[in-house]
């Protein structure tokens, strides 16, 4: 669990709430069905017309990230691979075949494969990198779902204070609407403007960075793997790998 965006989560909604109240709005004047249609399910209609819908499939999956990343072990990933430079030196190649049932991880179970196929290095790092750039390319696509909905709900925002404003100038001839009609009409710019920086654009920047952690864990296994289909000494190896710890 990512605490610190479940801490920015409910921080954010404290900062809303409680500046209203402080500002003596209150909470009700945050609430307005117009404004929800407008800025949300327009922010969602926008989004659907931007995206395909491998790419929306995959944005609601990787949403979930946000508080649960992906947990990749790079330190237990260096000791397995430094066991299977070992193994390999004392039983060959083949005697990997064991590892790959047990691996759980696709991308590393691939690699592994490679290996024991006797794959030459500069294929194998082909292979793999090929593998490694199409995942973070849909991932990064994903991310950008959100990011995108980021750049519409402020837009969307001002065509709902607009519209009530419109409403507003319809009524001039009431003056006692004129204050809770002006009021409403910039409830659809806070929703717009604090879904935006409250949520949608730091979403897909938290999203960017699991992305990015992830791709450098592969590119890990890229490297591990071909030194052990090189037959490097596994300390050279374990030292290696060491610096992307850091």
């Amino acid at each position: 669990m990512d605490i610190l965006s479940l801490i920015g989560l409910v921080l954010a909604f404290v900062a809303v709430l409680v500046g209203a109240i402080l500002k003596g709005a209150g909470v009700k004047a945050l609430l307005s069905s117009a404004a929800f249609m407008i800025v949300i399910v327009g922010t969602v209609a926008a989004i659907c017309l931007q995206t395909p819908l491998p790419v929306m499939k995959r944005a609601m999956r990787i949403l979930p990230w946000i508080f649960r990343p992906p947990s990749v072990q790079r330190a237990d990933l260096i000791k397995r691979m430094v066991e299977w430079s070992n193994t390999a030196r004392k039983q060959g190649l083949l005697g990997l075949e064991g590892a790959i049932e047990k691996e759980s991880d696709d991308f590393v179970k691939k690699g592994l494969q490679l290996v024991v196929d006797g794959s030459e290095p500069e294929v194998i790092r082909n292979t793999l990198e090929v593998d490694l750039h199409v995942r973070e390319q849909a991932d990064t696509r994903a991310a950008k779902v959100f990011e995108g909905m980021g750049i519409y709900s402020p837009t969307l925002g001002i065509i709902g204070a607009v519209l009530g404003l419109m409403a507003v100038m319809q009524n001039l001839a009431d003056p006692s609407k004129l204050g809770q009609g002006i009021a409403a009409a910039f409830v659809a710019t806070i929703y717009g403007i604090g879904l935006a920086n409250l949520f949608f654009l730091p979403a897909a920047s938290k999203l960017k960075v699991a992305i990015q952690s992830m791709t450098e864990a592969r590119e890990m296994v890229i490297e591990g793997m071909i030194s052990i289909a090189q037959g490097e000494n596994p300390r050279s190896i374990e030292s290696k790998l060491q610096g992307y710890l850091h």
